[in-house]
């Protein structure tokens, strides 16, 4: 089996985050105390992923490279694809094709944060599926927002549907794709919807109407943050915050992940935290990799 692979899709102009977004992107914004993108990248190192592609803009490419560099710093080899224009999330297949070479990924969305206990285990389960694809339901107040799950009586669903006036569900699929090698195939053939983009809901009809595509369901142990809107970023930043500050544990630190996934040696985190040394991460970052925590 070829490696899976990850696709960070970090492209956009952030509109809806204006005035602050007209000058940095948003995946580059702070969340408490690390820039968005963090979030993101540590939940597919959770799930074991090394060889991973930022798509953005050509733009906010530099900007990109300057905040994650190549990786090698957490043992990863991240690759950096540009996204002319947005023109919907299954064009990500497309754009990273010659990346993938046909590999399985696990596509997550620039602005998304994922928290929970069990999720490397949830994950991982995900990522050992060599066929299909998995996508992972959460539980939402306002499903009309989103793209819905329409499950049968089995439990089973049997479609989805993008931002529904009448939800037949209450579980939005989040940002977060596990597929299979097939993904860039099926996407070609997905056609663009009234707005003029190439919808990830067609593309996962696809696996459904082939059935094989899992909706895993994340319970009451996981949150799922989306960043979008001026409030859920500062919703985000209040949540990482009192998560860091209750514990006294990092959300989101692909230092941490790193040194626990045994791609940072000790002295290697070391050295990472003396980058910090005038803050609490680099504190932190210190304190793991000395057996304090």
């Amino acid at each position: 089996m070829t490696r899976r692979k990850g696709i960070i899709l970090a492209g956009g102009s952030g509109t809806r985050l204006y005035p602050i977004t007209q000058g940095v992107s948003k995946q580059l914004l702070p969340v408490y105390d690390k820039p968005m993108i963090y979030y993101p990248l540590t939940a597919l190192m959770l799930a074991g992923l090394r060889e991973i592609a930022v798509i953005t803009t050509p733009q906010d490419r530099d900007q990109f490279q300057r905040t994650l560099g190549d990786g090698s710093q957490w043992g990863l080899d991240l690759t950096y694809i540009e996204q002319p224009s947005p023109d919907g999330l299954a064009q990500a297949y497309l754009l990273a094709e010659d990346f993938l070479d046909g590999a399985a990924s696990a596509m997550v969305l620039g602005d998304n944060i994922f928290f929970g206990h069990g999720l490397p285990d949830l994950l991982a389960e995900a990522g050992a599926q060599d066929t299909g694809g998995t996508v992972f339901g959460y539980h939402v107040a306002d499903p009309e927002r989103y793209g819905v799950v329409d499950f049968d009586l089995a439990g089973n669903a049997r479609a989805i549907i993008e931002k529904p006036e009448v939800p037949p569900s209450s579980y939005a699929v989040t940002g977060l794709y596990f597929l299979d090698g097939t993904a860039p195939d099926r996407a070609r053939k997905v056609q663009p919807s009234p707005r003029g983009e190439l919808e990830i809901t067609s593309l996962l009809e696809s696996y459904l109407l082939d059935g094989t595509l899992t909706v895993k369901r994340m319970g009451r142990g996981y949150a799922w943050l989306d960043t979008g809107t001026h409030g859920s970023l500062l919703d985000a930043g209040n949540f990482v915050r009192t998560l860091t500050e209750r514990q006294g544990q990092q959300v989101g630190s692909p230092d941490e992940v790193a040194f626990q996934m045994g791609w940072l040696s000790a002295e290697q985190l070391t050295e990472r935290a003396r980058r910090f040394s005038k803050n609490s991460y680099g504190a932190y970052l210190l304190a793991l990799a000395e057996g304090r925590t």
